[in-house]
């Protein structure tokens, strides 16, 4: 059986959803093609999704081209659900890029395509909505090559809102096959130079080269009329590679949503070995489930799955978005995290421990929303990556789970950065330390973009395993609330000394050192070592992309630089001129409410994260919801008081 994991992905109203409709009609899956505008898709099942007529949450359907068997995820195309997408690229074979033939390469296409060569995930481009008013394929087809990647080859012609594919009779077409394939390849470009290549060589050269991500093959049509679509499929089967399994035991769950009965059920991709019903599963927190039940994507209820297939599975109570099933895989994040927080208030006071609960069951969907508790000021923080997506919390807890919020002021999420290296030692049995555990740390600088690392300067052996897990954990945990109350990234910890009380030889006692001493003493010996090595706060920034009016450039540019925004590019296409920039995450929202009436409506604005700099001036605070371990008398009053900070967990603590 051959199995092609597919993502369908794209900007925002590229016609993703609309493609992805017209393949599963072209297949024979459905009879008619659902309408994202009336609501009747196969993919957008969420009702929010029906009436905003938008990609929420990503979906799975299968459909079978000849003997292939694909796969294909839907994803949001909006940039405030840029999570959904982070989460389905570890789960692919190949992509479908969507880019509209009449608005061109946009600014979400070229984050998500600077993820997906950084991934190496092979990828086909399709040119949709050639049929239009002002589609221009053509001038797209440029765009591509000149925003995108040049290691492009169109697949075909379009003409009159239809499309043609080439063939072998197509001369420029194989020259241009030939001038690509053989930039990556000397022994191809070795051959030709005795004897030109065959087409079915050229053929499976374009396959291979596809396939490991150095060539882009471009197709065109429209999802709406269907021309090109059934090129495209034939592209898909041939171009891109099918899943391979080697290995242990291997998935990635890249999906969670709770059943009819508030079960969870884990969307998992196989990449290796089998999963069946009644097995006992060990999860990443250390925890053993068993399986309870199975359901293959596009095949139903089954007994066991294996290497390839999308399944769901059922019984793992435990389960996260992001785990990984046996052996863990590449879940390292493409895309930054998001830069806006807000607090969100019920009307009802009393519904506060129910926004909670409702709060954390969406927190399993969508980890990054970085649920914050603030049990001092009684408020609840959460992570956004724009208002769009702020409206649809909303609507969710409203019509979910009944709870009417309104939300404070959406203010901007900053990092710290290490300046220098710091270290600090609590050892065991010194004054001040009243727990069973000796910790050194040190903290470094890495380069932008590292996150934190955590490593060992001691000894093989010291220190049970447990314990140095206990301290790493602990230390993760620490670093989300830095100097400042930012989250520190871009660092490495290195634990630099350890001391522990072992069990007697008859087993564990009451004087033995546990993994909780270790948990409670690491935030005190981290922060200060960070407080040492000092931190910079840095704020995000994001990349726009502006078409406006070429006449309102007298007033859009002084606009822009009161916002702090800096455009370093201008292109003129006839009256509409366009702005690429940078201007920081605080000012996108004041922009999109200005630009309107500095352009007489005309303006398309987009932006996206690009990079975190250094706050000029007076670094922001934020407050702390932790018990403060660079407070150290306030934190062991904490502790001995039953607290627990940053959800370390419960200790007990000798009295000095």
């Amino acid at each position: 059986m051959t199995i092609v994991n597919l993502g369908i992905l794209a900007h925002v109203d590229a016609g993703k959803t609309s493609l992805t409709e017209r393949l599963l009609h072209a297949a024979g899956v459905i009879d008619e093609v659902g309408s994202v505008d009336a609501g009747s898709t196969q993919t957008d099942t969420l009702e929010l999704e029906r009436r905003r007529g938008i990609t929420i949450r990503a979906a799975v359907v299968s459909f079978a081209i000849g003997d292939v068997t694909v796969n294909l995820i839907d994803t949001p195309g909006h940039p405030d659900f840029i999570a959904e997408v982070e989460r389905s690229l570890g789960v692919l074979d190949g992509v479908v890029l969507v880019v509209s033939a009449v608005e061109g390469v946009q600014a979400q296409t070229r984050v998500l395509m600077r993820a997906l060569r950084r991934l190496r995930i092979p990828t086909l481009l399709f040119i949709n909505k050639i049929d239009r008013r002002g589609a221009d394929p053509d001038r797209v087809l440029a765009d591509i090559a000149r925003r995108l990647t040049p290691d492009i080859v169109a697949m075909g012609a379009v003409r009159d809102a239809s499309y043609r594919p080439f063939g072998p009779s197509d001369s420029a077409f194989t020259d241009r096959l030939v001038d690509l394939l053989t930039e990556h390849d000397d022994a191809l470009l070795a051959d030709c130079v005795n004897h030109p290549p065959g087409y079915a060589r050229l053929r499976a050269e374009l396959a291979a080269q596809t396939a490991r991500g150095l060539v882009h093959p471009v197709f065109a049509g429209s999802a709406v009329t269907g021309a090109g679509v059934e090129t495209l499929m034939s592209g898909i089967a041939e171009l891109l590679p099918p899943a391979t399994a080697d290995g242990p035991l291997r998935g990635t769950v890249f999906k969670v949503e709770r059943g009819p009965a508030g079960e969870k059920i884990a969307y998992v991709r196989m990449f290796a070995g089998t999963v069946r019903v009644r097995d006992r599963l060990t999860l990443p927190d250390g925890s053993a489930a068993k399986v309870t039940a199975l359901s293959v994507v596009g095949a139903g209820p089954r007994d066991s799955v294996t290497a390839g297939e999308i399944a769901t599975v059922r019984g793992l109570a435990g389960i996260r978005v992001g785990d990984a099933i046996g052996s863990a895989g590449d879940l390292s994040p493409q895309f930054a995290p998001p830069s806006l927080e807000t607090v969100i208030v019920p009307r009802r006071a009393t519904d506060l421990g129910a926004l909670h609960a409702a709060l954390t069951d969406l927190a399993e969907q969508d980890p990054l929303i970085n649920l914050r508790q603030d049990d001092t000021r009684h408020e609840i923080a959460v992570s956004l990556y724009g208002e769009v997506q702020k409206e649809v919390i909303q609507a969710t807890l409203a019509e979910e789970y009944g709870l009417e919020v309104s939300f404070q002021e959406t203010t901007t999420v900053c990092v710290e950065r290490p300046v220098g290296t710091g270290a600090s030692v609590d050892p065991i049995g010194a004054d001040g330390n009243p727990f069973r555990a000796g910790v050194g740390l040190s903290v470094s600088p890495l380069p932008a973009g590292s996150g934190v690392t955590f490593g060992l300067d001691i000894e093989l052996g010291s220190l049970p395993m447990a314990f140095i897990r206990a301290v790493e954990q602990s230390a993760r945990r620490t670093l989300r609330q830095g100097l400042r109350g930012w989250q520190v990234t871009d660092c490495a910890v290195v634990l630099t000394h350890s001391g522990y009380v072992p069990p007697p030889p008859y087993g564990w006692s009451s004087v033995s050192s546990s993994a909780s001493d270790f948990r409670w003493l690491t935030p005190l010996v981290l922060m200060a070592a960070l407080r040492a090595a000092g931190t910079r706060v840095c704020e995000p920034v994001h990349r726009f992309e502006a078409e406006i009016p070429a006449d309102t450039i007298g007033v859009v540019l002084p606009a822009l630089a009161r916002l702090g925004a800096v455009a370093y590019e201008h292109e003129a296409r006839g009256a509409v001129l366009r702005l690429d920039g940078e201007l920081p995450a605080a000012s996108v929202h004041e922009l999109r409410r200005r630009l309107p009436a500095l352009t007489r409506g005309e303006a398309a604005l987009d932006t996206t994260f690009d990079h975190y700099r250094p706050v000029q001036g007076s670094p922001p605070t934020r407050p702390r919801t932790d018990a403060n371990p660079l407070d150290r008398r306030h934190y062991l009053l904490h502790v001995r008081r039953g607290a627990s900070p940053g959800g370390l967990g419960q200790a007990t603590v000798p009295p000095e």
